[in-house]
């Protein structure tokens, strides 16, 4: 009798590293192969619009120092028009940037000097994030969110407007309102919003769930609110304030 047939080999994810310094590019390139993921070097803006047009990109690792068009201005052009998870890659100490970069909508930030262990496991964490559309299976039944004329899918990971307009979200943007809306009118601390949201971008001091939470309201049109969606509870962390039925 014949052998079980072979089942065919995974296809790697494919990851674009945008950095000038072409021994950061080598370094991370190194890294992420033996681990085996599929690595496209870029040295600025032009060579990663070459391959964004050639080839499916799961994930960029971008430099905020770029020549020509930088890091955020590439982040902001990147996001009108694709969800592709992007890591920002930032000098350390230059922490306006990195809340920049990540109220641009990008995913998380990796600070110079990095490590091996760090730069995997952010790397993980994002396409993760990115690629699971299942709902966590901690989660109860309900898959469906409505609060004050709002609609949340949480397994097509769809929020939909009063008005019926798509609003689109980013992986940690996602993570972080399912958070919320799992658990409305309770208060709920920064650590605990980001152990919910599976979703921790750089260190418990830094402003990652603030960004978060910011670019969340504007999204839900809380700045034109006298009742916001989400409160600050001052020196705790955050309430979803909003009624929320599942179905």
């Amino acid at each position: 009798m014949p052998g079980p047939i072979p089942r065919a080999p995974a296809i790697p994810h494919h990851i674009v590293v945008v950095d000038d310094d072409a021994g950061v590019r080598t370094l991370l390139a190194r890294i992420l192969r033996e681990c085996g993921y599929d690595v496209t070097g870029a040295a600025d803006g032009a060579e990663l619009a070459t391959t964004l047009g050639e080839r499916k990109i799961d994930l960029i690792l971008l430099d905020i120092m770029l020549p020509g068009e930088n890091g955020l201005d590439l982040c902001r052009t990147i996001r009108a028009r694709s969800r592709v998870p992007i890591i920002m890659i930032s000098a350390r100490g230059q922490e306006s940037d990195r809340v920049a970069g990540l109220d641009l909508g990008a995913d998380d930030y990796i600070a110079k000097p990095f490590g091996r262990s760090e730069v995997l496991a952010r790397v993980r964490a994002v396409l993760r994030r990115a690629h699971d559309v299942h709902v966590p299976l901690d989660i109860p039944a309900p898959e469906r969110f409505d609060f004050a004329g709002w609609n949340y899918h949480a397994r097509r990971r769809e929020l939909i407007a009063p008005s019926g307009a798509e609003v689109e979200l980013t992986a940690a943007e996602h993570e972080l309102l399912l958070a919320l809306v799992r658990y409305p009118q309770r208060m709920i601390g920064r650590d605990r919003l980001l152990e919910l949201a599976r979703s921790r971008v750089g260190s418990s001091t830094d402003r990652s769930v603030d960004v978060l939470i910011s670019r969340l309201r504007r999204k839900l049109g809380d700045g034109r609110k006298s009742r916001p969606l989400i409160r600050t509870v001052r020196g705790v962390g955050y309430m979803f304030a909003a009624d929320v039925t599942v179905a």
